[in-house]
């Protein structure tokens, strides 16, 4: 059974953001100053987050999948306190781990969007530097 074409990604939390928001995370950070940036660092650490723990619960999940294939194979024997033994319980808790993750990423993104509603995403121009004041141009001569 081919299940290649079925798999999630390996980054949900970064792929989240793209599609959602036509950026990567990485590039959110560069369009923002002010509240907006600190938003657009809400909704990065968020996707990495849920990479994170994405990777783990798909590690854990892979490593009892193995354990499972290793019993009915034959070549591992089953243990009297279960064939999966840990590996469920983190399997059962990473998976709600990650849940969680999407569901304060999906906030993250709600919020970083109400913020930056009607705003331009780049900013304006860089800084303009001050003219020097009347008096510093005396004191210069």
């Amino acid at each position: 059974m081919d299940i290649s074409n079925t798999r999630p990604p390996a980054a949900p939390g970064s792929q989240m953001v793209h599609q959602t928001l036509g950026k990567t995370p990485s590039e959110l950070r560069f369009l923002h100053e002010g509240t907006d940036l600190v938003m657009a660092i809400l909704v990065t650490s968020a996707a990495r987050h849920l990479d994170d723990v994405h990777r783990q619960f798909t590690d854990a999940a892979q490593q009892a999948a193995t354990a499972l294939t290793s019993v009915v194979d034959g070549t591992k024997s089953i243990n009297s306190l279960g064939v999966l033994q840990y590996s469920a319980i983190q399997v059962d808790i990473l998976a709600a781990r990650r849940a969680d993750a999407v569901d304060r990423l999906k906030e993250a993104i709600a919020v970083y969007r109400q913020v930056t509603a009607d705003k331009p995403t780049a900013p304006s121009s860089p800084r303009a530097t001050p003219a020097p004041s009347t008096t510093a141009r005396r004191t210069r001569r």
